[in-house]
Protein backbone atom coordinates (compact mmCIF):
# COMPACT_ATOMS: atom_id res chain seq x y z
CA UNK A 1 0.00 0.00 0.00
CA UNK A 2 1.62 3.30 -1.05
CA UNK A 3 2.06 5.75 1.76
CA UNK A 4 0.83 9.15 1.22
CA UNK A 5 3.42 11.73 1.35
CA UNK A 6 2.86 14.54 3.92
CA UNK A 7 2.36 17.91 3.09
CA UNK A 8 4.97 20.50 4.71
CA UNK A 9 5.18 24.33 4.42
CA UNK A 10 8.70 25.67 5.38
CA UNK A 11 8.46 29.64 6.69
CA UNK A 12 11.60 30.96 6.63
CA UNK A 13 12.81 34.66 5.80
CA UNK A 14 16.60 32.94 4.99
CA UNK A 15 16.22 31.67 1.86
CA UNK A 16 19.54 29.82 1.61
CA UNK A 17 18.44 27.75 5.07
CA UNK A 18 14.71 27.18 3.82
CA UNK A 19 16.78 25.57 0.58
CA UNK A 20 18.78 23.43 2.93
CA UNK A 21 15.88 22.77 4.94
CA UNK A 22 14.49 21.76 1.83
CA UNK A 23 16.57 19.64 0.83
CA UNK A 24 17.49 17.82 4.13
CA UNK A 25 13.57 17.17 4.33
CA UNK A 26 13.90 15.30 0.62
CA UNK A 27 16.73 13.40 1.21
CA UNK A 28 14.69 11.53 4.20
CA UNK A 29 11.93 10.63 1.43
CA UNK A 30 12.57 6.77 2.03
CA UNK A 31 12.17 7.14 5.82
CA UNK A 32 9.57 10.02 5.82
CA UNK A 33 7.80 10.55 2.48
CA UNK A 34 6.98 14.36 2.72
CA UNK A 35 6.59 17.45 0.14
CA UNK A 36 8.04 20.80 1.01
CA UNK A 37 6.66 24.11 0.05
CA UNK A 38 9.00 27.26 0.77
CA UNK A 39 7.45 30.55 1.84
CA UNK A 40 9.30 33.90 3.18
CA UNK A 41 7.01 35.36 4.56
CA UNK A 42 4.32 35.64 7.47
CA UNK A 43 1.63 37.10 5.11
CA UNK A 44 2.64 34.14 2.31
CA UNK A 45 2.42 31.16 4.80
CA UNK A 46 -1.40 32.58 6.06
CA UNK A 47 -2.03 32.82 2.25
CA UNK A 48 -0.82 29.36 1.71
CA UNK A 49 -2.33 27.52 4.81
CA UNK A 50 -5.76 29.32 3.75
CA UNK A 51 -5.49 28.48 0.15
CA UNK A 52 -3.60 24.67 1.15
CA UNK A 53 -4.36 22.53 3.77
CA UNK A 54 -0.71 21.62 5.28
CA UNK A 55 -0.23 18.58 7.44
CA UNK A 56 2.42 20.43 8.70
CA UNK A 57 4.79 23.41 9.01
CA UNK A 58 8.41 24.13 10.19
CA UNK A 59 7.86 27.91 11.32
CA UNK A 60 10.84 30.58 12.00
CA UNK A 61 10.31 31.95 15.20
CA UNK A 62 11.58 35.45 14.37
CA UNK A 63 10.45 36.80 10.78
CA UNK A 64 10.51 40.28 9.41
CA UNK A 65 7.53 42.69 11.16
CA UNK A 66 6.00 39.68 13.28
CA UNK A 67 7.19 36.84 15.13
CA UNK A 68 5.84 32.89 15.34
CA UNK A 69 3.65 33.08 18.62
CA UNK A 70 1.80 35.59 16.40
CA UNK A 71 1.29 33.61 13.50
CA UNK A 72 0.31 30.55 15.81
CA UNK A 73 -2.40 32.66 17.24
CA UNK A 74 -3.25 33.18 13.33
CA UNK A 75 -3.09 29.13 12.67
CA UNK A 76 -5.26 28.64 15.67
CA UNK A 77 -8.06 30.41 14.09
CA UNK A 78 -8.35 28.61 10.89
CA UNK A 79 -10.78 25.78 10.54
CA UNK A 80 -9.72 22.62 12.54
CA UNK A 81 -9.25 20.63 9.06
CA UNK A 82 -6.71 23.23 7.77
CA UNK A 83 -4.71 23.87 11.27
CA UNK A 84 -1.00 22.15 10.60
CA UNK A 85 1.00 20.66 13.33
CA UNK A 86 3.67 23.57 13.81
CA UNK A 87 7.00 22.80 14.42
CA UNK A 88 9.31 25.66 15.78
CA UNK A 89 12.43 26.67 14.47
CA UNK A 90 14.61 29.06 16.61
CA UNK A 91 17.84 30.46 16.21
CA UNK A 92 19.32 29.63 19.74
CA UNK A 93 17.98 27.22 22.23
CA UNK A 94 16.06 29.42 24.29
CA UNK A 95 14.00 27.11 27.08
CA UNK A 96 11.33 30.34 27.58
CA UNK A 97 10.55 30.36 23.70
CA UNK A 98 10.15 26.66 23.70
CA UNK A 99 7.70 26.80 26.31
CA UNK A 100 5.89 29.51 25.32
CA UNK A 101 5.53 27.72 21.88
CA UNK A 102 4.29 24.89 22.78
CA UNK A 103 1.80 26.66 25.10
CA UNK A 104 0.28 28.46 22.46
CA UNK A 105 0.41 25.20 20.51
CA UNK A 106 3.02 24.13 18.38
CA UNK A 107 3.74 20.44 18.58
CA UNK A 108 7.90 20.79 18.82
CA UNK A 109 10.56 23.07 18.45
CA UNK A 110 14.30 22.52 16.62
CA UNK A 111 16.96 24.58 17.38
CA UNK A 112 17.70 26.22 13.48
CA UNK A 113 22.34 26.09 14.36
CA UNK A 114 23.28 22.56 13.63
CA UNK A 115 20.46 21.07 12.34
CA UNK A 116 20.61 17.43 11.56
CA UNK A 117 18.76 14.74 9.85
CA UNK A 118 17.58 12.71 12.56
CA UNK A 119 16.39 15.10 15.20
CA UNK A 120 14.65 16.65 12.39
CA UNK A 121 12.87 13.21 10.94
CA UNK A 122 12.20 12.85 14.99
CA UNK A 123 10.14 16.25 15.29
CA UNK A 124 8.64 15.46 11.73
CA UNK A 125 7.60 11.85 12.32
CA UNK A 126 6.12 12.81 16.43
CA UNK A 127 4.13 16.32 14.85
CA UNK A 128 2.34 14.38 12.07
CA UNK A 129 1.46 11.09 14.70
CA UNK A 130 -0.36 14.08 16.66
CA UNK A 131 -1.71 15.52 13.63
CA UNK A 132 -3.81 12.81 12.61
CA UNK A 133 -4.35 11.32 15.82
CA UNK A 134 -6.21 15.91 16.18
CA UNK A 135 -7.58 15.20 12.53
CA UNK A 136 -9.51 11.76 14.61
CA UNK A 137 -10.63 13.30 17.41
CA UNK A 138 -12.02 15.89 15.37
CA UNK A 139 -13.95 13.41 12.72
CA UNK A 140 -15.30 11.87 15.66
CA UNK A 141 -16.58 14.81 17.30
CA UNK A 142 -17.97 16.01 14.65
CA UNK A 143 -19.22 12.51 14.17
CA UNK A 144 -20.58 12.84 17.99
CA UNK A 145 -22.10 16.40 17.73
CA UNK A 146 -24.27 15.26 14.43
CA UNK A 147 -25.34 12.06 16.38
CA UNK A 148 -26.35 14.39 19.67
CA UNK A 149 -27.69 16.66 17.29
CA UNK A 150 -30.33 13.76 15.75
CA UNK A 151 -30.69 12.53 19.33
CA UNK A 152 -31.79 15.47 20.77
CA UNK A 153 -34.44 15.91 17.51
CA UNK A 154 -35.69 12.78 18.06
CA UNK A 155 -36.09 13.36 22.08
CA UNK A 156 -37.83 16.51 21.34
CA UNK A 157 -40.32 14.53 18.91
CA UNK A 158 -40.98 12.55 22.14
CA UNK A 159 -42.59 15.48 23.56
CA UNK A 160 -46.33 16.37 22.75
CA UNK A 161 -46.89 19.05 20.15
CA UNK A 162 -50.55 19.31 20.96
CA UNK A 163 -52.31 17.98 23.74
CA UNK A 164 -55.85 15.75 23.77
CA UNK A 165 -58.73 17.50 24.57
CA UNK A 166 -61.61 16.28 27.17
CA UNK A 167 -63.78 15.22 26.01
CA UNK A 168 -62.19 14.02 22.84
CA UNK A 169 -65.39 16.06 20.46
CA UNK A 170 -64.20 18.92 22.38
CA UNK A 171 -62.53 21.75 20.40
CA UNK A 172 -59.16 23.12 22.14
CA UNK A 173 -60.91 25.74 23.52
CA UNK A 174 -63.77 24.19 24.89
CA UNK A 175 -62.48 20.91 26.55
CA UNK A 176 -62.65 20.65 29.84
CA UNK A 177 -58.69 20.29 30.74
CA UNK A 178 -56.32 22.54 28.93
CA UNK A 179 -52.61 22.13 29.11
CA UNK A 180 -49.50 24.01 28.45
CA UNK A 181 -45.57 23.31 28.91
CA UNK A 182 -41.99 25.30 29.12
CA UNK A 183 -38.78 23.04 28.61
CA UNK A 184 -35.54 24.14 28.30
CA UNK A 185 -32.53 21.23 28.22
CA UNK A 186 -29.72 22.41 29.92
CA UNK A 187 -27.44 19.96 27.49
CA UNK A 188 -27.81 18.41 24.33
CA UNK A 189 -29.83 15.60 25.59
CA UNK A 190 -32.00 16.12 28.00
CA UNK A 191 -33.29 14.16 31.36
CA UNK A 192 -36.81 15.02 31.27
CA UNK A 193 -39.76 14.07 30.50
CA UNK A 194 -43.73 14.69 30.66
CA UNK A 195 -46.66 13.25 29.06
CA UNK A 196 -50.18 13.62 29.10
CA UNK A 197 -52.66 10.32 28.90
CA UNK A 198 -56.17 10.09 27.86
CA UNK A 199 -57.74 7.68 30.00
CA UNK A 200 -61.33 8.25 29.39
CA UNK A 201 -63.31 11.61 28.17
CA UNK A 202 -63.07 13.28 31.21
CA UNK A 203 -60.17 11.32 33.18
CA UNK A 204 -56.42 12.60 31.80
CA UNK A 205 -53.36 10.86 33.28
CA UNK A 206 -50.60 13.59 33.42
CA UNK A 207 -46.79 12.20 33.76
CA UNK A 208 -43.61 14.87 34.91
CA UNK A 209 -40.49 12.92 35.13
CA UNK A 210 -36.87 13.83 35.98
CA UNK A 211 -33.83 10.99 35.26
CA UNK A 212 -30.56 11.33 37.40
CA UNK A 213 -27.56 13.11 35.27
CA UNK A 214 -27.34 14.00 31.90
CA UNK A 215 -26.18 13.00 28.42
CA UNK A 216 -26.80 9.85 26.68
CA UNK A 217 -27.53 7.69 29.76
CA UNK A 218 -30.04 9.70 30.56
CA UNK A 219 -31.85 10.42 27.39
CA UNK A 220 -31.55 6.57 26.87
CA UNK A 221 -33.64 6.03 30.29
CA UNK A 222 -35.96 8.62 29.22
CA UNK A 223 -36.59 6.73 26.31
CA UNK A 224 -36.83 3.39 28.59
CA UNK A 225 -39.68 5.50 30.37
CA UNK A 226 -41.81 7.18 27.38
CA UNK A 227 -41.63 3.36 26.11
CA UNK A 228 -43.29 2.13 29.47
CA UNK A 229 -45.41 4.92 29.96
CA UNK A 230 -46.70 3.43 26.23
CA UNK A 231 -47.09 -0.18 27.54
CA UNK A 232 -49.04 1.05 30.85
CA UNK A 233 -53.03 1.07 29.88
CA UNK A 234 -53.89 -1.34 32.25
CA UNK A 235 -52.71 0.51 35.43
CA UNK A 236 -52.55 4.01 34.20
CA UNK A 237 -56.06 4.77 36.27
CA UNK A 238 -54.34 4.19 39.72
CA UNK A 239 -51.79 6.20 40.68
CA UNK A 240 -49.79 3.82 42.92
CA UNK A 241 -50.19 0.85 40.47
CA UNK A 242 -48.78 2.98 37.76
CA UNK A 243 -45.80 3.82 39.84
CA UNK A 244 -45.02 0.92 41.41
CA UNK A 245 -45.58 -0.84 37.84
CA UNK A 246 -42.85 1.55 36.21
CA UNK A 247 -40.58 1.08 39.26
CA UNK A 248 -40.67 -2.93 38.97
CA UNK A 249 -40.01 -2.33 34.91
CA UNK A 250 -37.84 0.67 34.99
CA UNK A 251 -35.63 -1.47 37.47
CA UNK A 252 -34.70 -4.66 36.02
CA UNK A 253 -34.46 -2.54 32.75
CA UNK A 254 -31.52 -1.10 34.68
CA UNK A 255 -30.28 -3.34 37.01
CA UNK A 256 -27.55 -4.63 34.25
CA UNK A 257 -25.65 -1.18 34.19
CA UNK A 258 -22.74 0.57 35.72
CA UNK A 259 -23.71 3.07 38.54
CA UNK A 260 -26.86 3.45 40.20
CA UNK A 261 -29.25 4.99 37.66
CA UNK A 262 -32.45 6.12 38.78
CA UNK A 263 -36.03 8.67 37.74
CA UNK A 264 -38.05 10.96 40.29
CA UNK A 265 -41.54 11.08 39.27
CA UNK A 266 -45.02 12.44 40.13
CA UNK A 267 -48.38 11.09 38.31
CA UNK A 268 -51.46 12.33 39.06
CA UNK A 269 -55.33 11.87 37.74
CA UNK A 270 -57.64 14.67 36.89
CA UNK A 271 -61.18 13.35 37.34
CA UNK A 272 -63.40 16.12 35.52
CA UNK A 273 -66.50 14.31 35.96
CA UNK A 274 -65.86 13.34 39.53
CA UNK A 275 -64.61 16.75 39.79
CA UNK A 276 -62.04 14.80 41.70
CA UNK A 277 -57.99 14.55 42.10
CA UNK A 278 -55.87 11.17 42.49
CA UNK A 279 -52.24 11.94 43.12
CA UNK A 280 -48.38 9.67 43.89
CA UNK A 281 -45.29 10.68 44.27
CA UNK A 282 -41.61 8.67 43.32
CA UNK A 283 -39.62 11.22 44.95
CA UNK A 284 -40.60 13.96 43.14
CA UNK A 285 -41.44 17.45 43.98
CA UNK A 286 -45.46 17.45 44.63
CA UNK A 287 -47.55 20.30 41.96
CA UNK A 288 -48.52 22.83 42.89
CA UNK A 289 -52.30 23.96 43.38
CA UNK A 290 -53.37 26.55 42.35
CA UNK A 291 -56.51 28.31 43.01
CA UNK A 292 -56.74 31.94 41.73
CA UNK A 293 -60.56 32.26 42.51
CA UNK A 294 -59.57 31.64 46.03
CA UNK A 295 -56.49 33.22 46.35
CA UNK A 296 -54.73 30.26 46.88
CA UNK A 297 -51.15 28.97 46.04
CA UNK A 298 -49.95 25.95 47.82
CA UNK A 299 -47.98 22.62 47.14
CA UNK A 300 -50.55 19.22 47.18
CA UNK A 301 -50.05 17.47 50.49
CA UNK A 302 -47.97 14.02 50.64
CA UNK A 303 -47.92 11.53 52.44
CA UNK A 304 -44.78 11.12 55.28
CA UNK A 305 -44.26 8.02 53.29
CA UNK A 306 -44.71 8.50 49.24
CA UNK A 307 -42.36 5.94 48.39
CA UNK A 308 -38.54 6.43 46.46
CA UNK A 309 -37.11 7.88 43.13
CA UNK A 310 -37.79 4.59 40.20
CA UNK A 311 -35.73 2.19 39.73
CA UNK A 312 -34.31 1.84 43.08
CA UNK A 313 -36.11 -0.55 45.05
CA UNK A 314 -38.16 -3.35 42.99
CA UNK A 315 -40.86 -3.92 45.69
CA UNK A 316 -41.22 0.18 46.59
CA UNK A 317 -45.36 1.11 47.40
CA UNK A 318 -46.38 4.32 46.33
CA UNK A 319 -49.10 5.95 48.49
CA UNK A 320 -52.18 7.66 46.30
CA UNK A 321 -53.81 10.90 48.16
CA UNK A 322 -56.42 13.17 46.43
CA UNK A 323 -58.10 16.22 46.78
CA UNK A 324 -61.26 18.05 45.40
CA UNK A 325 -61.46 19.91 42.20
CA UNK A 326 -63.05 23.36 41.41
CA UNK A 327 -63.52 24.97 37.88
CA UNK A 328 -60.44 27.72 37.77
CA UNK A 329 -58.37 25.44 39.43
CA UNK A 330 -54.28 25.44 37.91
CA UNK A 331 -51.37 22.50 38.73
CA UNK A 332 -48.62 23.12 38.15
CA UNK A 333 -45.44 20.05 37.50
CA UNK A 334 -42.31 21.00 37.60
CA UNK A 335 -38.89 19.32 37.81
CA UNK A 336 -35.78 20.05 40.32
CA UNK A 337 -34.43 22.20 37.64
CA UNK A 338 -36.50 24.82 38.43
CA UNK A 339 -35.78 25.41 42.03
CA UNK A 340 -31.99 24.09 42.18
CA UNK A 341 -30.98 27.06 40.08
CA UNK A 342 -28.10 29.52 41.82
CA UNK A 343 -27.89 33.05 40.84
CA UNK A 344 -24.66 34.75 38.77
CA UNK A 345 -22.43 34.64 42.04
CA UNK A 346 -23.40 30.86 42.97
CA UNK A 347 -24.06 31.56 46.15
CA UNK A 348 -28.05 31.48 46.94
CA UNK A 349 -30.54 29.08 45.46
CA UNK A 350 -33.53 29.71 43.64
CA UNK A 351 -35.47 27.47 45.74
CA UNK A 352 -38.83 25.87 46.35
CA UNK A 353 -40.39 28.81 47.91
CA UNK A 354 -39.35 31.29 45.44
CA UNK A 355 -41.18 29.07 42.72
CA UNK A 356 -44.25 29.07 45.04
CA UNK A 357 -44.39 32.89 45.50
CA UNK A 358 -43.80 33.67 41.89
CA UNK A 359 -46.44 31.08 41.04
CA UNK A 360 -48.79 32.44 43.39
CA UNK A 361 -47.82 36.04 42.12
CA UNK A 362 -48.92 35.22 38.56
CA UNK A 363 -51.63 33.07 39.22
CA UNK A 364 -54.12 34.93 37.99
CA UNK A 365 -52.10 34.78 34.44
CA UNK A 366 -53.45 32.63 31.99
CA UNK A 367 -51.47 29.30 32.11
CA UNK A 368 -49.29 29.52 29.28
CA UNK A 369 -48.32 33.09 30.89
CA UNK A 370 -48.03 32.32 34.42
CA UNK A 371 -44.97 29.47 32.65
CA UNK A 372 -43.72 32.75 30.91
CA UNK A 373 -43.88 34.37 33.90
CA UNK A 374 -41.65 31.89 36.03
CA UNK A 375 -39.50 31.41 32.85
CA UNK A 376 -38.57 34.83 33.20
CA UNK A 377 -37.97 35.27 37.04
CA UNK A 378 -36.07 32.24 36.68
CA UNK A 379 -34.15 33.75 34.19
CA UNK A 380 -33.63 36.96 36.01
CA UNK A 381 -32.40 35.16 39.07
CA UNK A 382 -29.54 33.30 37.05
CA UNK A 383 -28.31 35.75 35.30
CA UNK A 384 -29.06 34.98 32.09
CA UNK A 385 -25.98 31.97 32.65
CA UNK A 386 -26.39 28.76 31.21
CA UNK A 387 -28.87 25.96 32.76
CA UNK A 388 -27.39 23.89 35.76
CA UNK A 389 -30.51 21.52 34.71
CA UNK A 390 -32.78 20.82 32.25
CA UNK A 391 -36.13 23.07 33.37
CA UNK A 392 -39.43 21.47 33.03
CA UNK A 393 -43.16 23.13 33.49
CA UNK A 394 -46.12 21.89 32.42
CA UNK A 395 -49.53 23.13 33.85
CA UNK A 396 -53.03 21.53 34.03
CA UNK A 397 -56.00 23.92 34.18
CA UNK A 398 -59.53 22.75 34.76
CA UNK A 399 -61.29 24.50 32.87
CA UNK A 400 -64.79 23.27 33.75
CA UNK A 401 -66.24 20.10 35.59
CA UNK A 402 -68.65 17.99 33.30
CA UNK A 403 -71.64 15.90 34.24
CA UNK A 404 -71.69 12.14 33.41
CA UNK A 405 -73.39 12.74 30.17
CA UNK A 406 -70.78 15.54 28.86
CA UNK A 407 -72.85 18.39 29.49
CA UNK A 408 -71.10 21.43 30.61
CA UNK A 409 -71.41 22.24 34.24
CA UNK A 410 -70.80 26.01 35.44
CA UNK A 411 -67.75 26.82 33.80
CA UNK A 412 -64.72 29.47 34.69
CA UNK A 413 -61.99 30.15 31.94
CA UNK A 414 -58.52 30.16 33.19
CA UNK A 415 -56.42 30.52 29.80
CA UNK A 416 -56.99 31.79 26.58
CA UNK A 417 -56.76 30.19 23.01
Amino acid sequence: MKVQPASLLIVDDDPVFSTFVRQMVLSLAEEFPCVPVCVETAEKAIEELHRTAYDLTLLDYHLPGTDGLQILAQIHDLPADRQPSVIMLTGSGSETVAVESMKRGARDYLVKAGLDRAPLLRALRSALSQKRLADQVSRYNAQMRTDLEMARHLQESLLPDDYPTFPRSASPTDSALRFCHRFYPAAELAGDFFSVLPLSDLQAGVLICDVMGHGVRAALVTAMLRALVDNANKSAADPGRFLSNMNQKLGGLLHPSDGPMFATAFYMIVDAARGRLRYASAGHPAALHLQPQLGLANPLPLPRQHGPALGLFPDAAYAVSQCPLQPGDVFLLFTDGAFELTDADGEQEYGKERLLATARKNMHLAPNELCDAIVSDIKAFTGGGDLEDDVCLLSVAVQSLRTSSERPAEKVRVSKP
